[in-house]
């Protein structure tokens, strides 16, 4: 066991390794950013001195050991547009991201595990039918169409939810939560659904091929010889085996969805990480760019060590 943590461990710091020296380059090569700080009728001198105020005059082995060091420190560096260091930016943003994800995920295991273990059960009749092709249609749409469709029927015609923005929220230490009124809640429902509705179709899959593999095994042949109750074999025994994939697929979800929630956020205005990115993306901001393509690195990656490991 020792010997599997020190391994995932070592492949966890090649990875991050990588993907920091994919992001600091990715990062430099999308636009100017002394061009996006002072616009493009500035003058060379002024160019030639922000570029040495923030260190862009320095050649890339240099900056990226600058960036190196100041990752390891925590900080991440200054942001160029808000002169904030990107640290406090991220702690911001983090908890409305964080809650969008785990709201999405339990929504996406709350209703794909019922449909799923609906399907196997009733496999071959029309409504198991009628929820595989829902999968598919779920799968299929993309997360901003959802999204789109979703502000159209609950905010535009019915006027029941908020169509943007987070809603009052409260502070609890350091973290922000709209979970504790009844304004973060209603504007939770909208991003959070239209973030889960294609995991719920792959969960609903997925139970369902698991399920129908369990049911064919032999303890659950004996149980029946047994004259056990289906709910018994159903609930106590088939579903126990089903849900160990799913625990595992559980674990990448919640990475999927924390990174792509920019999808999400950007259509809602959701003051998450997505929406810094995006913001980051369109004035050039290349500490808070590298810093968040980092941070996303660091969560899968630890993730899916935590999965394996479990």
């Amino acid at each position: 066991m020792i010997a599997l943590i020190a391994q995932r461990v070592v492949q966890a710091i090649i990875v991050l390794f990588v993907v920091s020296v994919l992001a600091f380059v990715l990062s430099t090569q999308i636009g100017d950013p002394v061009a996006s700080i002072l616009g493009l009728q500035a003058t060379p001198a002024d160019r030639l001195e922000l570029s040495a105020r923030l260190g862009l005059d320095q050649p890339w082995p240099a900056r990226y050991l600058t960036f190196v060091g100041s990752v390891l420190q925590g900080e991440f560096g200054v942001s160029y547009i808000t002169q904030r260091p990107v640290a406090e930016l991220i702690v911001e943003r983090l908890p409305a991201t964080f809650e969008l994800a785990g709201v999405a995920l339990l929504f996406s295991l709350g209703v794909g595990l019922p449909m799923g273990i609906y399907a196997a059960i009733r496999r071959g009749h029309w409504s198991a039918d009628a929820i595989l092709s829902l999968s598919v249609i779920g799968v299929s749409i993309p997360t901003f169409v959802i999204a789109i469709l979703l502000i159209f029927l609950f905010s535009v015609t019915l006027g029941w939810l908020p169509s943007f923005g987070r809603g009052q929220v409260v502070q609890v230490g350091w973290w922000t939560t709209g979970l504790l009124t009844p304004s973060g809640m209603r504007s939770l429902i909208m991003p959070a659904a239209a973030l889960a509705v294609s995991q719920v179709a792959l969960v609903a899959r997925l139970v369902r091929a698991e399920m129908i593999e369990v049911l064919r095994a032999d303890y659950i042949r004996f149980a029946r010889a047994r004259g056990l109750k289906p709910r018994v074999i159903h609930m106590s025994l088939a579903l126990r085996n089903t849900l160990i994939p799913v625990i595992t697929v559980s674990g990448i979800q919640l990475g999927f969805l924390f990174a792509f929630a920019v999808v999400a956020e950007a259509v809602f205005q959701w003051p998450g990480i997505g929406l810094l990115f995006l913001q980051a993306l369109g004035s050039t901001d290349v500490p808070v760019i590298s810093a968040i393509l980092l941070l996303t690195a660091v969560f899968f990656v630890a993730i899916n060590t935590i999965v394996d490991l479990l």
